[in-house]
């Protein structure tokens, strides 16, 4: 194990993340932690003949994990551990908190007492499914939520981007230049005024607004055709569709539904779960989930170049993911990772 990068433990969490913390040095080390704990909702989710149960379970198949706290006993059962979580992260390091909205605005208090009101930074909303038509008094659930906090006011964050569509360009970038180009513009000041500010041009920005740039930059554009002027001479700054990255990843998730046929019940999709790697955390940090279910985080971390710890104490879910992370029978997984039986006082050396 002394050449481990990685970790699969089995083990109760609380105990691991405070082994972790206190006894191995990973205090402040962790850059990435995402978790998806129990929703509290007094089931029992069991796998039958490979095959995993999300809603309904049969009385024949193996429980993969029990889901029975509730209420306030649920809400410190995760407190307990979202302290050592943030011990564990490092200054510049963030959290994902999956729930949902059953028991998430509860969470989220907790949250804003552990981490602090001014480091929450989204609760994003992630469709997980399709339209439901269960009858029942109430609309019909197809999403759950994500919190999103940082240790502090300097985390890592690597600005997500999406590619705009066909009908994005057509409603964002309503003007075509001379040559075809499709662009927009922008106002070239913005709100607050500035103490001495410089002319642009013979001209101030308005009252109680302020350059958005330096003059010379403001020139060097003017210059380069980037700035278009009204027929009042009022000049604004020209962006062209086609030199954006795209877009601003906004904090309702649609794309990125379960899995139909899961591994394991709690199993998520891959592709918010790999947005989240590449957007707080960088190549060689490490990605913690105290909750790891089927292993995806652990897989998109390893695939995004980072190194990872992996808790869980459901045999099932560690089945599922020594098989995911291609362990062999020697204990060791293709990359430089090993899996450690914490809850038979087996340690990190």
């Amino acid at each position: 194990l002394s050449e481990a990068m990685n970790f699969l433990i089995k083990g109760d969490n609380i105990d691991v993340l405070k082994y972790l913390a206190e006894e191995r040095g990973f205090a402040g080390k962790i850059d990435l932690i995402y978790t998806d704990p129990p929703f509290a909702t007094n089931c029992s989710f069991t796998i039958t003949d490979g095959r995993a149960a999300t809603i309904s379970n049969s009385s024949k198949g193996s429980v993969a994990y029990s889901d029975r706290l509730l209420g306030l006993e649920f809400v410190e059962y995760i407190r307990r551990r979202v302290i050592l979580m943030r011990e564990l992260l490092s200054d510049k390091g963030s959290i994902y908190l999956h729930t949902d909205y059953k028991i998430g605005h509860y969470l989220k208090v907790m949250m804003d007492e552990v981490f602090g009101m001014e480091n929450f930074r989204n609760d994003i909303t992630r469709v997980k499914c399709n339209p439901k038509n269960f009858n029942r008094i109430g609309f019909g659930n197809e999403k759950d939520m994500i919190l999103f906090y940082t240790k502090s006011s300097g985390p890592i964050w690597h600005e997500p981007r999406e590619p705009y569509s066909e009908k994005d360009i057509e409603t964002l970038f309503r003007k075509t230049d001379k040559n075809g180009r499709r662009y927009t513009t922008v106002p070239i000041h913005a709100p607050g005024e500035a103490q001495k500010p410089k002319m642009f041009k013979g001209m101030l920005p308005p009252s109680g607004r302020h350059w958005r740039t330096d003059v010379e930059t403001l020139e060097q554009w003017d210059r380069e055709g980037l700035i278009e002027w009204s027929s009042k001479g009022n000049p604004r700054k020209i962006v062209y569709a086609d030199a954006r990255d795209g877009k601003r990843v906004q904090d309702i998730w649609s794309k990125y539904k379960d899995p139909q046929y899961p591994m394991y019940p709690t199993e998520k999709n891959e592709g918010f779960i790999d947005l989240i790697v590449k957007t707080s955390s960088n190549p060689g940090s490490i990605v913690l989930d105290p909750f790891c279910g089927s292993g995806t985080t652990l897989e998109v971390a390893e695939n995004n170049g980072r190194s990872w710890i992996g808790i869980d104490k459901s045999e099932l879910a560690i089945d599922v993911t020594k098989k995911r992370m291609r362990m062999n029978e020697g204990g060791l997984f293709e990359s430089e990772s090993a899996f450690v039986d914490f809850s038979k006082g087996e340690s990190i050396v």
